[in-house]
């Protein structure tokens, strides 16, 4: 409470200078770099790219190439949906919609950094641009349609907004500013929304009751606003809130006590998701900037504090320490995504520590080459890996396209049913709902996908050794390409599924599962 009353004493001061603290100034880097940024994704990482998992059950929610919605589990949020839908309602391509989302992530990073003008140097805002930026994640998750960046660009505007708002009665713009970011946040993830909203609420506490209850009642609203359709539709379809939580926790691995901080660092390896995370840890190189960051964000508290503007810059830190603690110490498994939030907030002490140091070095002159050195290696690293990423993507495109190919050869056409192995993405791509008769995603039972199995052609795709379910043995099984990680990929084909001619007897044979001149090989 000692810390809340120190904090929310300095937010008391106005924006006076002090020493060489220059607030505001001209954002044209910061443009720069937010125009990099795009550009990067536009280049490296939007050509050829395919919808992930993910992906795929977010977009075929408002997606006019999708017959049927994918199965939307508990823990999702339908924010992103809401923000991809003006593109998908329009059209199917995909390579329009990661460039929209592109360029919309460039504007929100310039947006959310420019919030920030009337309180941080210009040069720190730049810099820290470029530090967040600067992070593979960022890059390949900039055109996903994932909602983890947007809660990022979220919580930055939503802190520097606090912060002007509490330091400026007259900011209304601030005020109302504050209760729109975190309403946003909210809709893209209600949990996110409030591990930002907790410790914005603790401070506010502690400063003049005027800024108090406003700062409390824009927090509030916002994230009522913000999670209101959540849990309107917990009671609609998911038997009420507390059910709805309850298996969120569930599908997440039961929240609890997890360290998982090892996770996270293998994680940074490039792999998008951890779980489990029993993995070999191929490129050390890639966490080297992990382990520093904490140095570098203490050392930016510090430079504040002799500032005279520690408020500024422990704010951002407190938020996101207190956005990391649900990622690192809750859930059982790690995705270098979950932390983009914490690394948007932890730029800005980390970039005003570097400007700090670059001023005030003496001699000034090996600190630079050393730091340059160090940029120049860092980003080598990042652009590896998602140089890496966006190879596999591509190629992961190119492997679906070719099963959608062989469905139609064997005459899965719409409207049709896929269910088994990658089914979600399967099913998107040729235009066939998805459905599951059990686990996560379980949708239907097995009566009743026999019963459809009688009406449309039911698809059920299997993969290694796996076996189809009891319904499913007599059906007619072909050998398909092989699907992302996965070998030796069949697919059992209802009797519903009018043979294409030609294309029967180029598979397995359906009792034995032998290959019989198979175009595909034999899937080792």
């Amino acid at each position: 409470m000692t810390q809340t009353k120190a904090v929310a004493t300095g937010l008391r001061e106005t924006s006076r200078p002090a020493g060489d603290w220059t607030a505001g100034g001209g954002l044209l880097w910061t443009a720069v770099v937010a125009g990099l940024y795009t550009i990067v994704q536009l280049v490296f990482v939007v050509p050829g790219s395919g919808l992930g998992w993910d992906e795929t059950v977010y977009t075929s929610q408002v997606s006019r190439a999708a017959s049927d919605t994918a199965f939307f589990s508990a823990p999702r949020a339908r924010g992103i949906t809401f923000l991809i839908a003006p593109v998908t309602s329009l059209t199917s391509s995909i390579d329009v919609l990661r460039v929209y989302l592109a360029l919309l992530s460039g504007a929100g990073l310039f947006l959310a950094l420019w919030v920030w003008r009337r309180l941080l140097p210009a040069s720190v805002l730049a810099l820290a641009g470029a530090l967040f930026a600067g992070l593979w994640i960022t890059v390949y998750y900039g055109p996903q349609v994932m909602p983890n960046l947007w809660v990022a660009l979220g919580c930055l505007c939503a802190v520097g907004l606090f912060l002007r708002a509490a330091r400026d009665r007259t900011d209304r713009t601030a005020l109302v500013g504050l209760g729109v970011a975190v309403a946003f946040v909210a809709l893209m993830r209600p949990t996110d929304a409030f591990w930002l909203s907790a410790p914005l609420a603790l401070i506010a506490l502690g400063v003049r009751r005027w800024r108090r209850w406003a700062l409390l009642a824009a927090l509030a609203a916002g994230g009522a606003v913000g999670c209101a359709e959540w849990i309107i539709e917990a009671y609609v379809s998911y038997g009420g809130l507390f059910t709805r939580l309850a298996r969120a926790s569930e599908i997440q691995g039961h929240l609890g006590w997890n360290l998982v901080f090892g996770d996270h660092m293998r994680s940074l390896d490039g792999r998008l998701l951890c779980r489990p995370c029993d993995v070999r840890w191929r490129r050390p190189a890639t966490a080297i900037w992990w382990f520093a960051l904490p140095l570098l964000t203490l050392g930016g508290v510090l430079v504040a504090a002799r500032l005279r503007r520690l408020p500024l810059v422990l704010v951002p830190t407190l938020v996101g320490l207190s956005m990391a603690a649900q990622y690192l110490l809750l859930i059982g498994y790690a995705a270098p995504r979950f932390l983009l939030p914490v690394y948007a907030l932890l730029a800005l002490p980390t970039a005003l520590f570097l400007t700090w140091l670059v001023r005030t070095a003496r001699p000034r002159g090996p600190v630079v080459v050393l730091l340059v050195a160090a940029a120049v290696a860092h980003l080598w690293v990042q652009g590896s890996v998602v140089g890496d990423r966006a190879e596999r993507s591509r190629v992961d495109r190119g492997k679906f396209d070719r099963i959608a190919a062989e469905f139609a050869r064997q005459g899965v056409t719409p409207p049709c049913v896929v269910s088994g192995t990658e089914a979600i993405r399967v099913a998107f791509r040729i235009g066939c709902a998805s459905r599951q008769t059990g686990g996560h995603d379980g949708s239907i039972t097995p009566s009743e996908l026999v019963a459809v199995a009688s009406e449309k052609p039911v698809a059920f795709v299997v993969a290694g050794q796996d076996g189809p379910p009891a319904y499913a043995r007599d059906w007619r099984v072909e050998r398909i390409p092989d699907l992302p990680g996965l070998r030796n990929c069949r697919v059992y084909l209802s009797p519903s599924v009018r043979a294409v001619p030609g294309a029967v007897g180029r598979g397995l044979s359906a009792h034995h599962g032998r290959p019989v001149n198979s175009p595909f090989g034999d899937g080792r």
